[in-house]
């Protein structure tokens, strides 16, 4: 059995062949939509497409969600984040009540001081799925598809998205998460997108992966007997299907057409049980198929085979963890960044101690001259003494690997590789405020 996969071989080590790993790296292709004057698409790494200002910034929206104790987050056409510094706790996630004293309240910023409302000019006119709604102290705010707009005071770069994501949704009990707002990508009918580290997975209305095969030509099917087709279900397009983009039919006979990504074919696997699953790659000379690769992580990085699937390990094969918080307010701020209060963290980590939290958790050092191939992972400077981010070089100061912008950690109670004793370790299995590992693959 595999242990260890280089990070350089991912793609080959969930089964796809240096050719398909070619094809993801293409962009994510989206349907053009009618914009507002001074607003563009720009691709990102992670998230795919993404509508941004006149200045590059990413547009987020927060969309309402349910939570323990009611709901957080902003309504259809109308914004509940407000420039009014919240003091309390929110009592939104039972059993902690509401009332008590927020930390770093000397500190602590507004909503909109986060989170800048995209404002509208007075002039402006709805354009499509573009609106306009007016705040609470009367100025005007874009909205798409209802939902109010904003950027990322993260955000730093065009093309930045470290202010929310959609790659790791939590559901359930959670924050009230701000996530990217794009164009819908393009795809026939019956066809979906989902974000992964591996890449923008192509998968049908189902969530159930779609697979190419190296033994087929451009265009062409070449899974015709039935013992290939016990396996493999042609993914058939309607009489009424025509050609689009990077989208083409296969007349695999007489009034039976197949859909074809980028000139392959594309099948389901009949053993697959679960949703977004790889298990259809681990067949010889069969793919996954990702509408655009992933961002690329460090070099020095691992992959390590567990027994729950492939994971994220640094050099020597720890486990690699990101930190995941959201605070209990009415704004639902997040708390995972090293300019947030820390007390979160500490609580996780070492209940409270300091000393015990930096015994039990590790920053990920960045070797001498190592460098990221991507925009996603980061080197970061960091003041051991305090955890905050520090410039570069600053005496004293670590560099640290981050994903997001946010440093990334090893559990000290991991001693093999391959193990993950610190993931889902904290509030609600570490979704709300702890640590996860990066999954890769699970089984």
């Amino acid at each position: 059995m595999r242990l260890t996969v280089g990070v350089t071989g991912i793609l080959l080590a969930l089964g796809m062949s240096s050719a398909s790993a070619a094809e993801s790296s293409a962009r994510e292709a989206y349907d053009k939509v009618p914009m507002p004057p001074g607003f563009k698409v720009i691709s990102t790494e992670l998230e795919g497409p993404v509508f941004a200002d006149s200045r590059g910034r990413t547009l987020y929206k927060w969309p309402i969600a349910s939570l323990r104790n009611g709901y957080a987050g902003d309504p259809k056409d109308k914004s509940v984040c407000e420039d009014k510094v919240t003091t309390k706790t929110g009592g939104f996630m039972s059993p902690y009540p509401g009332g008590l004293d927020l930390p770093d309240l000397d500190k602590r910023k507004s909503c909109v001081a986060l989170w800048p409302p995209v404002v509208a000019d007075a002039k402006a006119k709805p354009v499509g799925d573009w609106t306009i709604v007016k705040r609470s102290d009367g100025t005007l705010q874009w909205a798409y598809d209802h939902q109010p707009l904003y950027t990322s005071h993260l955000d730093q770069s065009p093309g930045d998205t470290l202010g929310g994501t959609t790659l790791f949704r939590r559901g359930g009990d959670t924050p009230a998460e701000r996530t990217p707002v794009g164009p819908p990508t393009a795809l026939p009918p019956g066809f979906r997108v989902e974000g992964t580290l591996n890449g923008r997975l192509l998968v049908n209305d189902k969530r159930y992966s779609v697979y190419v095969s190296d033994q087929d030509g451009p265009n062409k099917s070449n899974c015709t007997t039935d013992v290939c087709l016990q396996r493999w279900l042609p993914v058939l397009a309607p009489e009424t299907a025509q050609p689009q983009g990077e989208w083409s039919v296969v007349q695999r006979s007489p009034g039976v057409r197949q859909w074809a990504f980028r000139k392959q074919p594309l099948y389901t696997y009949s053993r697959d049980t679960r949703m977004m699953s790889y298990d259809g790659s681990d067949e010889p000379g069969w793919h996954n198929v990702f509408a655009q690769g992933g961002p690329k992580h460090p070099r020095s990085f691992t992959v390590q085979n567990t027994t729950y699937g492939d994971v994220l390990a640094e050099r020597n094969g720890k486990t690699v963890y990101f930190y995941t918080c959201g605070d209990d307010s009415s704004d639902q701020l997040s708390c995972d960044t090293l300019d947030s209060p820390q007390q979160y963290r500490m609580a996780i980590c070492g209940g409270g101690d300091w000393a015990r939290c930096h015994q039990l958790w590790h920053f990920v050092p960045a070797a001498a001259g190592e460098k990221s191939d991507s925009r996603i992972w980061s080197i970061i400077s960091v003041d051991p003494t305090t955890d905050r981010q520090v410039s570069a070089g600053q005496a004293g100061s670590v560099r640290v690997w981050a994903f997001r912008g946010r440093p990334v950690y090893t559990y000290s109670g991991d001693k093999e590789p391959g193990e993950f004793r610190g993931h889902s370790m904290g509030e609600w299995q570490g979704r709300r405020n702890g640590f996860r590992a990066f999954w890769l693959r699970v089984i």
